[in-house]
């Protein structure tokens, strides 16, 4: 994406687009992580002049460099299955209060933490890891480092101290010479040689930091924000982490955020439900149809735990639906537009049940939603989500992540955008938001009470 900021004026566009997604190598999900960095590199490069470069990706996954910088083999795949077994093996020496009360991080089976401990042999060999946007950093400028709003989704990072938890790490099994120095969003890490020497910038490095930089939102709001695309993103921009015994049992995260924020959120299973099953049906083209034939399905008709491990990994999503509807005595949906309403209808009970137990667990109210990415772009999951949490959804931008990012890139080049506040602004004044207000014409309170059984 190539972006423009300036007075009044706040653009992104698309220059190059490329396949990005799991390779099975033998018995292990990797990325193409030289792939990706050739089309990086090419997208830059059909970008013509630029003032910077920044780049924010995925969380958790990780490159391992050897004491000469070269890296030891492909990253593995968040979704690979190779963790199953390790977190209860990390809680037997470090208990989840403790782990909790130092890094505020969700329990997620592939946290990086657990990822590290499953390398064997390669993680004896290592010298440093490098996250995915570190590691293209340093590819394009030489430079080693951590940005900070990524490196707290490892659960290797103090998020009240603000540095590598390298006590805890040691604790563990891993190296602490492994966490590299940190950065904060707006660094120039360097500059890309050969790129004609443009400055390289960290921003937000997490794609959802990035994409809370450019939420909407207006000054003195009490707002939450769903970050949506493959995953579901939801929660609350915090001064402070919140590391309470009920946001534990809760599995809330604390991630840091772009000028030292917390992002206190819980990852729902997002939209990759919905793209695993179009997958699945060979009919990702037919999407537009297929939310209009669901749209007139009725609402609740069947719902399952999106967030539930058996839809995880990648597969049947359908088959999986009517084996969860059948095991909660539920009927399951019959036809591709049923089965489509019941995922919207379903991850927009689990948008209500983390929205609602944020401002419970923070004790802030929620007066509007902010919901970005992707998931802007569907019309029934933001009417719903507006119908299930009983506040205002104001849906957009789509390209938030990108926003985010220039923003941060721009304001680190000499932009006069001192704060969030003035970024948001920039939003508001630039891009299209829309507003689903709840309608308030279906029994959403006994849908999710009766799916916790």
């Amino acid at each position: 994406m190539a972006g423009t900021v300036g007075s009044s004026v706040l653009a992104v566009a698309e220059v190059r687009r490329f396949a990005n997604g799991g390779v099975q190598a033998g018995p292990v999900l990797c990325w193409d992580i030289l792939g990706l960095y050739r089309e990086t590199l090419a997208g830059i490069r059909e970008a013509g002049r630029l003032d910077g470069v920044g780049i924010d990706s995925w969380a958790v996954d990780y490159g391992l460099l050897d004491d000469r910088g070269a890296l030891l083999g492909n990253p593995v795949h968040y979704r690979d299955p190779r963790t199953d077994g390790v977190p209860a093996s990390v809680t037997a020496v470090v208990s989840a209060r403790e782990l909790y009360d130092v890094t505020g991080l969700q329990q997620l089976p592939f946290n990086t933490l657990y990822q590290l401990l499953s390398e064997g042999d390669r993680l004896r060999s290592a010298s440093t890891m490098l996250l995915i946007p570190d590691l293209l950093n340093y590819w394009l400028t030489g430079a080693i480092g951590a940005e900070r709003t990524n490196a707290s989704t490892t659960q290797l990072y103090d998020v009240r101290a603000r540095t590598w938890a390298a006590a805890l790490a040691s604790k563990v099994g891993i190296p602490p010479r492994l966490l590299p120095p940190l950065r904060d969003p707006g660094t120039v890490v360097g500059t890309a040689g050969e790129l004609g020497g443009v400055p390289v910038v960290a921003v937000g490095s997490h794609d959802t930091a990035s994409a809370v930089v450019a939420v909407p939102a207006s000054p003195g709001t009490n707002f939450a924000y769903i970050s949506s695309g493959t995953w579901s993103l939801a929660g609350l921009e915090l001064p402070a982490p919140e590391l309470s015994d009920a946001a534990l049992a809760a599995n809330f995260t604390n991630e840091g955020g772009v000028d030292g924020t917390i992002r206190f959120l819980r990852n729902v299973m997002g939209l990759w439900v919905l793209s695993e099953t179009l997958r699945t049906w060979s009919c990702p083209e037919e999407l537009p149809a297929l939310l209009k034939a669901a749209a007139a399905e009725p609402a609740l008709a069947a719902v399952v735990d999106i967030d539930a491990p058996a839809f995880l990994p990648p597969g049947d999503m359908p088959s999986r639906i009517e084996a969860a509807c059948r095991a909660g005595g539920r009927r399951p949906p019959s036809g591709r537009a049923a089965v489509v309403r019941c995922i919207v209808d379903s991850l927009a009970l689990a948008h209500r049940r983390t929205i609602h137990e944020a401002a419970r667990l923070t004790g802030r109210p929620v007066d509007v939603i902010h919901l970005v990415g992707g998931g802007a772009r569907n019309e029934l999951l933001c009417q719903s989500t507006a119908d299930a949490c009983g506040v205002p959804v104001l849906a957009g931008p789509v390209e938030a992540a990108a926003l985010g990012n220039v923003l941060v890139q721009a304001r680190a080049l000499g932009e006069d955008l001192p704060d969030l506040a003035a970024m948001r602004a920039l939003v508001r004044e630039t891009q299209g938001i829309r507003r689903y207000e709840p309608s308030g014409r279906a029994d959403w309170a006994t849908a999710e009470a009766e799916l916790r059984g």
